[in-house]
């Protein structure tokens, strides 16, 4: 009998090649996307939950307004950790990290720059699960001077040598570590991605007791079940009773009336599983996720599985239509309604095994392109997903009884004379007002979606150009950063001048700090003339006499460092925004600006300059108040080019680098690369919606292509009366036509307020963003309307075309 089943179903699904490859390919893709989205989406919720400690680990956050300046920090004051443990039984640890730049490291004959690098706490490693493969985790950072490796960075400086022992120089510090520990590479899931690290306790700045600096990362293990709010809430003790006095000291204000001024300084707890994909604070140790996105792929997810399935369905309701005679005959031979479910319920497995096979298939193929286009190390093995496999079961059974249930108990429950006398089409038991409400509510939610997702794609565009396009107050064009030319020491100057002897340099500048990618980032607490309840937070750049001309930056008012006149070291150029703060706006030329450290040392600068407003963080944040100040000492090197031969131009700078003997290699970026790589997250983001929002109209309009044949069918009839009483084919098209399209409009109409909702939600996020414009929903609908316009007229030809003669036989 079950070989009889899969017989008939062969036969029935190759009679209807069409409908049967619409329904696989619709399907295939529907799950392959559906599949796509779920593993990235569950690496995103996956990050830092492979620690042992996840659920008790919590980082202590700053967070703090100073005359409206509003300050959210990833990092805290060097004894908060000590403190915390001191004075708080319920922390049982607390542990640190602090960023220790990007050092020359040497082993032999062999130099690497290693730009993931880190100190850390001597418990570091009881706190995170980082599992060794050589060494002690409890006692390899006791000692000063003791570095903890990867495996990949023991085999590169190593080999197959045993790393325990081995001594390693570290050229910018010219000290020298001993390795005490190796470990595996640090999961993908992780939110920060050191290669080594540097024991804490060699490291001067870590022994600070000053509450007034910050860059340490802190993270506080708490027992079991406790709720860390409680912690939370004892924390402004901590900083009145320590944070207080350093204030009073250096600015000669209590606390209380500090905050009398309107501002406010604080210690907050954030949990680690939330900082991935939660958390949006500054200087963060890596680039973090966004849980929009998560919930916005989610949602697509969803709605494309969705779509998919009503598609398969629609599909296979259209194809068992025209099995009414079939039915009646089987009935009339003895086939038991059972037996008909089960043929019909075969059917539909079937199709639906073929459709999960080639959706695998297509993940596998793919996967490779998705994770380099996402920026992600995704993997469909079975091992590292022990929920596929039941998953993809689970589904398979679900779609299988969902898309066969209509010919299952709807078909073959009729009477074999009713069916019999209606022909081998069941118009009448197929076309009440139920059956097209239904269908018709269905096209209407899957083009809702789509042109949902075509309208948040186009924001998504448009927003990146205006970013790229948006005029930033510098010149990001053909500047090329060296990061390295510290290296070069007193020679520095020389290099200088080689290179503003070549016609295509312009100009060259000295500075550590940059407005694009990372850079240096001195917090400087300021206050104008005496007045030091005027007190503001700004950042410092220190830069040389040319830093403004070589990036093109513009002054409003006063002049630039000048070598003419002998007291700029004493001098500062403010942006607009500080000017503005301080109350002095454009006539800030010739005050004084006043800068106190936590002990008291105060040092007294005169404005000689105002510079235009320049982004030198994010479009995120809006422009912050920042003060310029002189300084030759700088490390890196920003050289401005005039040059289609920038090649050629490297390569003479390479030339010279190379003659100066120098211990490092030549290393070099561009400014407009490194201002692109913060909005990469962005950018892919933008790049994956437009795919899937391409993906759900493809299998949206495979669903509208089956109701159209559907309907086509059960109008045959029809369409022959009205051939036979003279209608012409443009009329015929347009009578099948217009009903798809009043559906496509009605759901225009309910994704253009859905979509601007969303998207002016995403647009918040950024300090600087497009207005959403009109044109944006019209072109999403217009695109919408031809889509589906083409797509219905191909049946609608198909059928005005046809002989009235063989649609009115059966009569």
């Amino acid at each position: 009998m079950l070989h009889n089943y899969f017989k008939i179903a062969w036969r029935n699904l190759a009679r209807n090649k069409a409908f049967s490859a619409i329904n696989i390919v619709g399907l295939a893709i529907g799950l392959a996307t559906c599949l796509l989205i779920s593993l990235f989406v569950l690496d995103e919720l996956s990050y830092d939950r492979f620690n042992e400690k996840a659920d008790r680990i919590v980082r202590v956050i700053f967070r703090g307004s100073i005359q409206g300046e509003k300050m959210n920090e990833a990092h805290v004051m060097p004894p908060t950790a000590q403190t915390l443990k001191a004075d708080y039984p319920e922390v049982q640890e607390a542990t640190r990290l602090r960023r220790a730049g990007m050092p020359f490291i040497v082993y032999g004959d062999k130099t690497f720059r290693e730009s993931e690098v880190a100190f850390a706490d001597s418990n570091f490693f009881q706190v995170f699960t980082l599992p060794f493969v050589k060494g002690d985790p409890k006692t390899a950072l006791i000692q000063p001077n003791t570095v903890v490796v990867t495996q990949e960075v023991a085999h590169k400086y190593f080999g197959n040598e045993d790393p325990i022992g081995k001594v390693l120089t570290v050229k910018s510090w010219n000290t020298p570590y001993t390795v005490t520990g190796v470990i595996e590479k640090l999961p993908v899931n992780s939110h920060f991605h050191f290669d080594m690290f540097a024991s804490m306790a060699g490291f001067p700045d870590a022994k600070q007791p000053s509450w007034m600096t910050s860059e340490f990362f802190t993270y506080l293990v708490l027992p079991k079940g406790y709720d860390y709010k409680q912690l939370e809430a004892k924390l402004p003790q901590v900083v009145e009773k320590y944070m207080g006095p350093q204030l009073q000291k250096a600015f000669g204000m209590s606390f209380a009336q500090f905050r009398k001024k309107g501002n406010d300084l604080g210690l907050f707890l954030q949990p680690l599983t939330t900082i991935h994909l939660h958390s949006e604070l500054s200087g963060e140790l890596d680039a973090n996720g966004d849980i929009r996105y998560v919930y916005i792929f989610g949602a697509v997810a969803l709605f494309i599985l969705l779509i998919a399935c009503i598609n398969f369905m629609n599909l296979s309701t259209a194809g068992a239509s025209k099995r009414g005679r079939e039915v009646g005959i089987r009935k009339v031979m003895g086939s038991m309604k059972l037996e008909l479910m089960g043929q019909f319920l075969l059917e539909s497995s079937i199709l639906t095994a073929v459709a999960l096979l080639l959706g695998v298939g297509l993940v596998y193929l793919v996967l490779p392109a998705f994770n380099e286009l996402a920026g992600k190390s995704l993997s469909l093995h079975l091992l590292a997903n022990p929920w596929l496999l039941p998953s993809l079961l689970l589904f398979g059974l679900f779609v299988s009884v969902l898309a066969g249930s209509y010919p299952a108990f709807f078909l073959s429950s009729f009477k074999p004379v009713s069916v019999l006398k209606g022909g081998n089409s069941l118009d009448r038991f197929t076309s009440g007002k139920k059956s097209f409400g239904l269908r018709s509510s269905l096209i209407v939610f899957q083009f809702f979606i789509s042109i949902a997702l075509t309208i948040g794609t186009i924001v998504v565009y448009q927003q990146l150009a205006y970013i790229q396009n948006k005029k930033l107050g510098y010149n990001k064009d053909q500047v090329i950063v060296l990061p390295e030319a510290w290296m070069l020491g007193d020679k520095n100057e020389v290099f200088r001048n080689q290179l503003l002897q070549d016609p295509r340099v312009v100009n060259v500048s000295t500075s550590g700090y940059l407005p694009a990618g990372p850079s240096y980032n001195n917090n400087f607490t300021i206050y104008p003339e005496s007045n030091e309840t005027g007190l503001i937070k700004t950042l410092r750049y220190d830069v040389d006499y040319n830093y403004m001309s070589t990036l093109g930056m513009q002054l409003v008012a006063g002049r630039n460092f000048s070598k003419d006149y002998g007291t700029d070291s004493a001098g500062a150029i403010l942006n607009e925004t500080t000017a503005k703060v301080l109350g002095w706006g454009n006539k800030a030329l010739g005050h004084t600006i006043t800068n106190s450290d936590n002990q008291g040392k105060k040092t007294q600068l005169r404005v000689i300059g105002i510079v235009k407003d320049f982004h030198f963080k994010s479009l995120h944040e809006r422009i912050s108040p920042l003060v310029m100040v002189l300084n030759k000492n700088a490390g890196t090197m920003i050289v401005k080019a005039k040059t289609k031969d920038i090649t050629g131009l490297l390569a003479a700078m390479k030339k010279n680098w190379d003659g100066f003997k120098v211990e490092g290699p030549f290393t070099y970026s561009f400014l407009d690369e490194r201002f692109n790589d913060t909005y990469r997250a962005e950018q892919k983001i933008g790049e994956i919606l437009g795919i899937f929002a391409g993906l759900t109209i493809f299998v949206a309009c495979l669903g509208l292509f089956g109701l159209a044949t559907f309907t086509a069918e059960q109008r045959t009839k029809e369409i022959g009366v009205r051939k036979v009483l003279g209608a012409s084919v443009t009329s015929i098209v347009a009578l099948l036509s217009k009903d798809f399209l009043k559906l496509v409009a009605i759901a225009i109409v309910i994704a253009v307020p859905v979509a601007w909702y969303t998207m002016n939600n995403w647009l918040q996020g950024f300090a600087y963003k497009i207005d959403i414009s009109w044109w944006m929903f019209a072109l999403a609908g217009v695109l919408a309307v031809a889509i589906a316009l083409l797509t219905v007229s191909y049946q609608s030809v198909k059928a005005a075309l046809m002989n009235p003669v063989k649609s009115l036989r059966s009569e």
